[in-house]
């Protein structure tokens, strides 16, 4: 079998059929072309999407839930422990929000081989005041540097900077909304009520946007020792501890053990976004679905035009079976066609697929709502680009070798006594 000959055979063919093979290329390009930039931007997308939600979640929460006491008074009578007892407006047992040994908590947490840091949290209510505007808020006590560090804190500072914060034991960081309704500015003062009815005056070094209205019109940052003395305790007062670990995996079995170990409540990420990561995974399997869909199509294609190229073909199949060449090596002829097809649109599509994606990444995409967002969002993955291609030569590959057995078994005489 002479491949050099098989091969130029099966090009001049291509050739002298610049239409055919212009069109089967075609699709090869636009199917692969249009599967990576379908894949780069919606998996781009479902990763800001993401990103925007899963960079400012602790992989694990700790906090002190308000909750009845499981155990009421009637459950420690031995005579009715085997009976059905009914217990009425159950109130929830005297307990403060604070987390108990929290400081032996945290240092405990941050000799666990597992986590890569930990991050208090002092949560106030408070009212947001302005001349005879009143605006319900919450007040958030952070580590800023460690904020900024652990979980992207500095990302959602639109105004400002965490630095500012940080050296400012008076300072605060106010949410977008807040500062829109009460038309204030960085280095304008804030006027902070506690539920106690004490005011506070607290220094406007920037502002925090995250992009989801409904925190920032409420939630505004300053440093843990300022709500502290807000809620008039004392520094071991914590609210929230957040956790980061260096596998998110992890944060589940993380969870289960500091509820049985320390009796407090931890939850864990996945627990905590269940309904956005379904919603992720429905999106990444509509994205899949298209995908898969526009190669296959791209294949279908070019099975017909190969189809109908070795009918048209028939009577070169005859005089190349007459001149001595045998079944296996018309068969080859045709698949050869096909790949060189394959691989031709599978490399166009390759650069129409990366120019179109670079194109996408440098568009312009601001708005409100996303303030950490310029540019539309592109994943530039390479596994796409080899899957794309790889898909081309596959499906060629399948599309040349079902036509070819039909070529393959063309008897030549036939073909010769009909003309």
């Amino acid at each position: 079998m002479n491949w050099r000959v098989i091969i130029q055979i099966a090009g001049r063919h291509l050739i002298t059929r610049k239409k055919q093979t212009g069109v089967a290329a075609l699709g090869v390009t636009f199917g692969i072309g249009t599967f990576i930039i379908l894949m780069s931007f919606m998996t781009g997308l479902n990763g800001m999407l993401d990103g925007l939600i899963l960079n400012r979640t602790p992989h694990v929460h700790v906090y002190n839930e308000v909750k009845p006491s499981e155990q009421q008074p009637v459950d420690y009578y031995e005579e009715f422990k085997n009976s059905f007892n009914v217990v009425r407006s159950i109130k929830p047992k005297m307990n403060q929000m604070r987390i108990h040994n929290a400081v032996e908590l945290m240092n405990d947490l941050e000799r666990d081989e597992r986590v890569k840091g930990v991050t208090p949290q002092v949560s106030a209510q408070v009212f947001y005041l302005a001349g005879s505007i009143q605006l319900n808020g919450r007040l958030n006590g952070i580590n800023v540097l460690d904020e900024v560090k652990l979980f992207n804190f500095g990302d959602y500072i639109v105004k400002g900077s965490a630095e500012e914060l940080a050296k400012n034991s008076e300072g605060i960081l106010l949410g977008a909304g807040v500062a829109k309704k009460l038309s204030l500015e960085i280095g304008d003062r804030v006027q902070i009520s506690s539920f106690t009815g004490d005011l506070y005056h607290l220094k406007i070094v920037g502002i925090y946007q995250s992009g989801l209205a409904e925190f920032d019109n409420v939630q505004s940052f300053a440093n843990v020792k300022t709500v502290q003395k807000i809620l008039g305790e004392g520094n071991n007062y914590i609210s929230d501890i957040n956790v980061k670990l260096f596998d998110i995996d992890q944060s589940k079995q993380v969870s289960k053990e500091l509820e049985r170990v320390y009796d407090i409540s931890a939850v864990d990420i996945e627990t905590a976004n269940a309904q956005f990561e379904t919603g992720t995974q429905i999106r990444n399997l509509i994205t899949y679905a298209v995908s898969v869909t526009l190669l296959l199509v791209a294949g279908f294609g070019i099975y017909n035009i190969l189809n109908m190229m070795i009918y048209e073909k028939m009577n070169d199949i005859a005089i190349l079976k007459a001149t001595g060449f045998s079944g296996k090596d018309v068969k080859y002829i045709f698949i050869s066609q096909a790949m060189l097809i394959g691989l031709i649109g599978g490399i166009l599509g390759l650069v129409m697929g990366f120019m179109l994606s670079v194109a996408i990444d440098h568009a312009p995409f601001e708005t409100e709502a996303l303030p950490t967002i310029k540019t539309f969002p592109v994943n530039f993955n390479a596994l796409y680009y080899i899957v794309g291609v790889s898909f081309a030569l596959i499906s060629t590959f399948l599309a040349g070798y079902l036509p070819s057995r039909k070529a393959e078994k063309i008897d030549p005489v036939e073909i010769i006594r009909g003309q």
